[in-house]
């Protein structure tokens, strides 16, 4: 037996998943100890093929084929791209220089605190689609969850960071509406909350990244789910730079560069937009390869 293949068949021995009985797994595979997918075997000879991401997006006990691709207040997976679309738009409005004058500073800072209010709701059902996924193939029933650890998935860690990254842009964007702030307020309450924020958004993304790719790196135009974990990496890469851009000048109280802070977060909601919206077309199209 090649190395390559004794390290996949090692790997059936943490699945994050219970087996039914009779069942077999033939390979598995992942990015470190973690499995993205597997070949398994039922108790009839049958092949199956489990993916990470197809489980969660497929095997939600609310029925996901509900309603049709734009269209569908019945499924969880539809009302996750709603609510990540419009939290996107408020945000690239927010960073639109011509709509901060029109607005003004303060309204401005509450579009971005509106838009981070839908960001977290969309996370939280991201996370409560994760934590009530099937974990045992052959029951896929059970009681509806709302905290769980799950340390041997890495779609379980991607959607916790991302909730948690949420929440630091929820603290950011708030503290942003006050115009009072001292310069050591400026950078407690909201440029290191914005930091961590975004440290956060890079880490899920990249998780969620080679979660589909079931390594570093893969290439795949056709798949959805390639495309929107690609797109949402990139988003949160333009975060980052606007993080950075947002550092506060402790002699000025004014950001280290305004033009990288407004083009990384519009770059970035519109890259998070798109991810967004393709995933109301992967509910329903993408298939397990």
């Amino acid at each position: 037996m090649r190395i390559e293949d004794k390290n996949k068949t090692d790997k059936c021995k943490n699945l994050p998943f219970y087996l039914p009985n009779s069942w077999t797994c033939l390979n598995a595979q992942g990015p470190g100890p973690f499995v993205t997918k597997a070949t398994l075997k039922n108790s009839k000879g049958e092949l199956i093929q489990w993916d990470s991401r197809h489980n969660r997006k497929h095997n939600f006990k609310f029925d996901t084929s509900v309603g049709s691709t734009w269209w569908a207040p019945g499924a969880i997976g539809w009302w996750i791209g709603i609510l990540f679309s419009i939290g996107a738009i408020f945000f690239a409005f927010g960073a639109i220089p011509a709509y901060l004058k029109f607005v003004g500073a303060t309204y401005d800072a509450l579009t971005y605190f509106i838009g981070s209010i839908f960001f977290t709701s969309a996370a939280f059902l991201q996370y409560f689609e994760e934590i009530n996924s099937s974990k045992n193939l052959s029951k896929r029933k059970s009681k509806i969850k709302f905290l769980v650890f799950m340390p041997k998935r890495i779609s379980w860690w991607s959607v916790v960071v991302q909730f948690i990254g949420t929440l630091f842009f929820n603290l950011t964007t708030f503290y942003a509406i006050f115009n009072n702030l001292s310069i050591h307020q400026l950078i407690g309450l909201v440029w290191i909350p914005d930091m961590y924020g975004s440290i956060c958004f890079l880490i899920a993304s990249f998780l969620a990244w080679i979660e589909v790719s079931h390594g570093l790196f893969s290439w795949d135009l056709s798949s959805f789910s390639w495309n929107i974990s690609g797109v949402n990496m990139l988003g949160s890469i333009f975060f980052g730079i606007s993080a950075i851009g947002a550092i506060i000048i402790p002699s000025t109280g004014l950001d280290l560069n305004s033009f990288l802070v407004n083009m990384g977060t519009f770059l970035g909601a519109v890259c998070f937009l798109i991810g967004a919206i393709l995933l109301l077309p992967e509910r329903i199209y993408e298939e397990v390869k």
